[in-house]
């Protein structure tokens, strides 16, 4: 067993980068299979490439299934919520602020889009950071918003690369 304390990322993370392409630090597939494919929603497991993540994906009661797993709109308030978490403590940590107590809560609500008639998530993001002056709190929860990734890609959108594979 490792007896190393768990080092917090460098600040050096909160540095402007200045290349003209997209340069990864870390790259993740999450592998989705098996499952009931009848009621046109997630099922089956999901699978990270390292074995670190395996889940099953449920319909959730809401939408009549069993539940018993977990859903797309879990996974996705889990990581939303996860790196707004580290972006939040990061900036606390470069600011000289201890923040142990920080919470953040994501609430994914998936219903129909009036724009298209489809499908859309709507995002709620809530974060509560005890014996943080409110002033204060606002200030780093606006750079988190800047920094944290998944606020990014929920206010400008992402690249996405999608590939029929044989």
């Amino acid at each position: 067993m490792d007896d190393k304390k768990l080092q917090a990322p460098p600040l050096s993370l909160l540095d402007k980068y200045r290349g003209k392409d997209f340069h990864p630090l870390y790259t993740t597939t999450v592998t989705v299979s098996g499952g009931e494919t009848g009621h046109g929603r997630a099922s089956g497991v999901a699978r990270s490439d390292d074995g670190n993540l395996v889940l099953d994906l449920r319909l959730p009661t809401a939408f009549g299934g069993p539940g018993g797993g977990t859903n797309p709109e879990q996974l996705f308030a889990a990581g939303f919520a996860a790196c707004f978490h580290g972006a939040l403590n990061l900036l606390a940590k470069r600011a000289a602020m201890e923040t142990a107590d920080n919470v953040v809560e994501v609430q994914v609500s998936f219903g129909r889009d009036p724009m298209d008639g489809g499908y859309a998530l709507v995002i709620d993001l809530r974060v509560r950071m005890p014996g943080v002056e409110h002033r204060v709190a606002e200030e780093l929860v606006r750079n988190a918003e800047r920094l944290c990734p998944y606020a990014k890609m929920a206010r400008q959108g992402t690249v996405n690369i999608v590939t029929v594979v044989d």
